[in-house]
């Protein structure tokens, strides 16, 4: 049963969200990232919340916090009361939720992690508490051979049988391997969608273990958005905060998703340790990768082996923290 939406995110999906309800792109002029986190902070300021913006005392707040933004934007998108309606209502027919920033089901690592890059609005389908489970994160390139995918399934089956958590991003290639072959051994998987989660939670392969409450699909982006490279650039951010370490499989030489987000955490996020796939087939960005910090994947082959394989990683990460960082440590 999908719970109903607080009021806290019913007025962050009237100021950023398209609400397009599978009728094309909204024209509405919506608030960045950027300007909701200016306007977070006014209402913060002012110790009131989203919500304050469409409850009784609504005109008087609006004219206090008008000034950056126009009182006109702020109320054509504030009285989208009809197409919230609209699109709620096709989401929860799709057993798509939503949780806001200002919910407490939020997910405490994206949130803490990522701080006001972390996105206003989740949509996703299956159970939250698995977002608040680390794992690893599993991440390369779309375009791969059959003995990459060969090799990532292997992986995310190892994870599974450790009773651990694969955390990817849903697209062919090296994330869905992940993802398949830990579904596959009975293990539960974190996906985090760039486009087309309406399609994805719809899907007839996702939905026992969805149903199962193994797997969860989540997207800062519109249900039935298409594919956009910065939205997939964008959500490798949440892909790594929402992890304990991260494997890179394959990686394009100083180009792509892949690269990108790997540098961001190698370089400046430093969420989780980053392994890289090494060996004679390992490739250009992928050594360019530990040449840059990435640790080699020492490549386990049983499940008991993974206890051992983060914890020297996890020395070297915490030595000069930028941001928190979990330990990844075996559940039973």
């Amino acid at each position: 049963m999908i719970e109903p939406l607080t009021s806290n995110t019913q007025a962050i999906l009237l100021l950023t969200a398209p609400l397009v309800a599978g009728r094309g792109e909204s024209s509405t002029d919506l608030l960045t990232l950027g300007e909701y986190n200016k306007l977070a902070r006014i209402l913060r300021e002012k110790q009131k919340q989203p919500a304050d913006l469409i409850g009784p005392a609504a005109q008087d707040l609006l004219e206090l916090c008008a000034h950056p933004f126009g009182r006109a934007r702020l109320d054509a998108l504030l009285g989208r009361g009809f197409l919230l309606s609209q699109a709620v209502e096709r989401w929860n027919a799709r057993a798509i939720w939503v949780l806001s920033r200002a919910d407490s089901r939020y997910p405490k690592r994206i949130k803490s992690r990522l701080k006001e890059d972390a996105p206003p609005l989740l949509y996703g389908s299956g159970e939250t508490a698995l977002l608040e489970k680390g794992g690893l994160a599993v991440v390369g390139s779309r375009h791969v051979d059959d003995e990459l995918i060969s090799f990532t399934e292997k992986v995310g089956c190892l994870v599974a049988r450790a009773h651990r958590t694969i955390v990817s991003g849903g697209a062919k290639g090296i994330d869905r391997a992940a993802m398949h072959g830990a579904l596959q051994d009975g293990g539960d998987v974190a996906g985090v969608m760039a486009d087309s989660l309406e399609r994805a939670a719809l899907a007839q392969d996702n939905r026992e273990p969805l149903m199962d409450g193994r797997l969860t699909l989540i997207s800062p982006y519109d249900p039935s958005a298409g594919f956009n490279v910065g939205h997939a650039m964008q959500r490798n951010k949440v892909i790594y905060a929402l992890a304990d370490a991260a494997l890179v499989v394959t990686s394009d030489f100083e180009k792509g998703g892949t690269w990108a987000g790997a540098i961001e955490q190698l370089e400046r996020l430093r969420f989780v340790p980053v392994f890289v796939r090494n060996g004679a087939n390992a490739g250009r960005g992928n050594l360019a990768l530990i040449q840059r910090g990435g640790l080699p994947w020492p490549n386990p082959q049983r499940e008991s082996e993974l206890i051992d394989v983060p914890s020297n990683a996890l020395k070297s990460v915490a030595a000069k923290p930028k941001q928190e960082s979990l330990p990844f440590t075996m559940r039973e």
